[in-house]
């Protein structure tokens, strides 16, 4: 069977919804959303813990809440969605292949697609820690399903390898629970997380953090028994005089996320090597025209809010792609020093206003975000602190761009003294 849509959007989580509705109302009428779970709405209809929402709804919300009100703005607009659908496959010329129970094995011939598949957390695999398998090792993703969705606590005594925001909050849904968190462990010399998860989740229930540390060793066959920490030098490298056994049950990882990329690769779509994600403009589109990206997929955001303001983005920019309005005028490169590990966008291709996003690589304090055209800065702005895990942004001006076609424009990170 052959379909065809204007418009196909793969993922029905926040970002897909709101590059969705974002579309319809620029227009676009012909859409479908595809989402392999059996409910629209992604990860937050886990997130129960509240804090989203303030940005775009400007008040405080649960995720399943946020994700509702999304919903709901599909629905009114009557957006067609098939749920239980996997996309298997998407072609360079805008061909979409999935399938699912009802339909069977199906293509989709779109004018447009919009990628918002969203992000996967990086698994023990990858870690390569010493010792067997033993259950009681989860991501914490998955523990927070068990715990939210199904209403099963995976064990009583916590360690948490990562302090990224869902690792935080774990920490204190697992201690609300009744659990005993023992620690949490980060590799680098700074969390990943949000500062108010910081405060909020470990601070105000006396769970200590060990920055600078890592699990070395797993112990227990059959069942997780307890866990070797150690502390780590410069290099990351585990110092054996430092090493202390924690006795515990289970192991959750908060490990870092990886976007959901296996389709943009099909397709032939270039990625960043640092953020995973597709290579894009500012409209968010990648290097394949009328093919767009958002969200988790394209990079990990720290707020949902941000995710849907991106994909907003995305969804007008598709339907003036559509309706034949959009037209490229310039070709402008965005390279980082190292400091700023990677912007998006990579490129600019439209003389208007841009916020390029941006994360940092470590923690730095009082310092000017700089970009410059060769040796001429263009903006310089200043800042008291900037870390990891709190993405950035500056505004770049439409007047500013219009004499920079074929340039490459540099962002990086001064001291107050190496900008005077």
């Amino acid at each position: 069977m052959t379909l065809k849509a204007d418009l196909v959007i793969i993922g029905g989580g926040p970002a897909g919804m709101a590059a969705a509705v974002s579309a319809y109302d620029a227009g676009i009428r012909d859409i479908i959303i595809l989402e392999r779970d059996k409910s629209l709405g992604g990860i937050l209809r886990q997130c129960i813990h509240n804090g989203f929402g303030l940005h775009r709804f400007k008040e405080e919300l649960t995720g399943p809440e946020y994700a509702y009100r999304y919903e709901m703005l599909v629905r009114e607009r009557n957006i067609p969605f098939k749920l239980n659908t996997m996309v298997l496959d998407i072609t360079p010329d805008k061909v979409v292949t999935a399938m699912n129970g009802e339909d069977g094995l199906f293509n989709i011939e779109a004018k447009a697609i919009i990628l918002a598949m969203g992000c996967r957390e990086r698994s023990k695999g990858a870690l390569n820690i010493a010792g067997y398998r033993p259950s009681g090792i989860f991501t914490a993703g998955t523990a927070q399903k068990f715990v939210n969705i199904d209403g099963y606590m995976p064990g009583n005594e916590i360690v948490i390898l990562g302090s990224g925001d869902i690792g935080l909050i774990m920490a204190r849904r697992m201690t609300l629970e009744g659990a005993k968190v023992k620690a949490v462990c980060e590799l680098m010399p700074y969390s990943g997380g949000l500062a108010r998860n910081i405060e909020q989740c470990l601070n105000d229930f006396d769970i200590p953090l060990y920055l600078s540390h890592t699990v070395v060793e797993i112990h227990g066959k059959e069942r997780l028994t307890g866990v070797t920490i150690a502390k780590v030098d410069e290099k990351r490298k585990p110092i054996p005089e430092t090493k202390q056994y924690i006795e515990c049950d289970t192991l959750l990882l908060s490990v870092g996320l990886l976007p959901e990329n296996e389709l943009t690769k099909s397709a032939g779509i270039a990625l960043d090597r640092i953020t995973g994600g597709a290579v894009v403009d500012q409209d968010r589109q990648t290097e394949i025209e009328g093919v767009y990206a958002c969200g988790n997929v394209l990079h990990v955001h720290d707020l949902v809010d941000y995710a849907c303001e991106e994909a907003e983005t995305a969804g007008k920019a598709a339907a003036d792609y559509i309706l034949g309005k959009k037209k490229n005028e310039l070709s402008i490169r965005l390279v980082t020093d190292g400091r700023i590990r990677y912007t998006v966008p990579q490129k600019i291709t439209s003389a208007e206003d841009v916020t390029v996003y941006f994360r940092v690589a470590d923690v730095y304090r009082d310092i000017f975000v700089v970009v410059r055209d060769g040796d001429k800065v263009l903006l310089s702005k200043k800042k008291e602190k900037a870390a990891p895990g709190e993405m950035e942004a500056v505004k770049l001006k439409a007047d500013i761009l219009k004499g920079l076609d074929g340039k490459t424009l540099s962002f990086s990170i001064e001291p107050l003294s190496e900008n005077r």
